[in-house]
């Protein structure tokens, strides 16, 4: 039985759907009651059970008889106690594999992940994968570009190895369900892009003029801030072949991800 926290996010949801189509037995936590049953994504294998981390009686109902965890935490400062929390539930349960999403480790949101992380590797069977900037951050300029607006670019010409959140999720799937024990993966798609290269990649996807706008640092909250300049550095501006050698393919690219999951105005 695999434990799936996260599972309403981008990633939570298509390892979900990846796992009721391999037909393996799982359990999405969720904070509110489970819906009807005949609501997705219950299947035959799988269904939502209520799972909260700060009521551990909850976690303990959900993780017993769980022999793995797939650990997605909330991106805000919570996260350390949310993975404190849940990975506490994992082991009291005796469940012995843990695969922890975290990120590429630039900027401060690394500092966030890295107690999980740690503790993720003292299960027997643990596996940690970070990706990069996932493809579908870029969803959020549909309104703009619809609207035949500049898309805003505080990043500049820095660029990144964007990953399409569905490669990320089975290799998610493959380290839960295979032997990727004491495995680290840096997930990134097949090459380097800029925010105007993904904006002239909409362009031609969408058959429509998308442009860029840049931001100053100063212009943004100040944690926000912080997390771009550290972007900017060029840390981050990697490509790597851990998608390809987990799944055996290519990874996809970001014109891959436009012409499969982009809105048309």
């Amino acid at each position: 039985m695999i434990v799936i926290s996260g599972a309403t996010g981008t990633i939570g949801r298509e390892v979900v759907r990846l796992l009721a189509a391999r037909g393996t037995p799982f359990r999405a936590l969720t904070r509110t009651p489970p819906p009807p049953r005949t609501s997705p994504p219950h299947t035959s294998t799988g269904a939502h059970v209520r799972g909260d981390h700060t009521d551990p009686a909850s976690l303990d109902a959900a993780f017993a008889g769980a022999s793995t965890l797939f650990l997605l935490g909330p991106g805000t400062d919570v996260m350390p106690a949310y993975d404190r929390a849940l990975l506490d539930a994992a082991e009291r349960a005796g469940t012995t594999r843990v695969v922890k999403l975290s990120v590429m480790p630039v900027g401060p949101v690394t500092e966030l992940h890295r107690p999980g992380e740690e503790r993720t590797t003292t299960f027997p069977e643990w596996t940690v994968l970070r990706p990069g900037l996932f493809a579908s951050n870029s969803l959020q300029w549909a309104p703009l570009i619809a609207a035949g607006e500049p898309v805003p670019n505080p990043l500049g010409d820095v660029e990144l190895g964007v990953v399409d959140p569905r490669d990320v999720a089975e290799v998610a799937v493959a380290a839960l369900t295979g032997d990727h024990h004491g495995r680290t993966y840096t997930l990134t798609g097949p090459e380097l892009l800029s925010a105007p290269a993904q904006a002239a990649i909409l362009a031609t996807v969408l058959n429509r003029p998308v442009s860029t706008a840049d931001v100053p640092l100063h212009a943004l909250p100040p944690a926000l801030a912080e997390a771009v300049a550290a972007v900017r550095t060029g840390a981050g501006s990697i490509t790597t072949t851990d998608v390809p050698e987990v799944l055996g393919r290519p990874a996809r690219t970001y014109a891959t991800w436009a012409r499969d999951r982009y809105p048309r105005p």
